[in-house]
């Protein structure tokens, strides 16, 4: 099955291949979407990397916490997003296929185990445009079509 894929794949550049699972976390009115921001000023939808004998949801469970302090009942799989894209922080080529999943409900359990992200709420289409990764960005894109909201919620 064929994917989205993002980015411009560099001719002879080697890629470090980076397993990412990321969740669209709408607030319970559906008019809003949570985003991570991390220390370099970008923003990002909740999740990581998928850590060695992880499964998707294991590592989503875990990055959640670790990032927004939630546990949650992880919906809908949208699918996986392909995107090459070079990190000038870590001067490397990365390969990142993101799987993107729907969150229905978060419970806030605890602060996040990590302190250094700046955590926002966005109205929908703004968080759109906030998001760095167009893997991301087609996430919620796919999110907004599964719930056909009316346009004028996302303005």
């Amino acid at each position: 099955m064929s994917h989205p894929t993002f980015g411009q794949k560099v001719p002879g550049a080697d890629y470090k291949s980076r397993y990412g699972v990321y969740a669209v976390i709408p607030d319970p009115q559906h008019e809003k979407i949570i985003l991570v921001q991390a220390p370099n000023g970008a923003w990002f939808l909740p999740g990581g990397e998928i850590e060695a004998g992880e499964n998707h949801l294991e590592a989503l469970r875990r990055e959640l916490i670790e990032e927004l302090g939630f546990t949650a009942q992880i919906g809908h799989y949208y699918g996986q997003a392909d995107e090459y894209f070079y990190s000038r922080h870590r001067d490397s080529y990365f390969y990142n296929p993101a799987y993107i999943y729907e969150v229905l409900s978060f419970e806030k359990s605890q602060e996040p185990l990590e302190d250094f992200n700046q955590l926002a709420w966005f109205p929908i289409d703004q968080a759109i445009d906030q998001l760095k990764r167009d893997s991301h960005k087609w996430g919620i894109q796919m999110w907004k079509k599964q719930h056909s909201l009316p346009e004028e919620l996302h303005k």
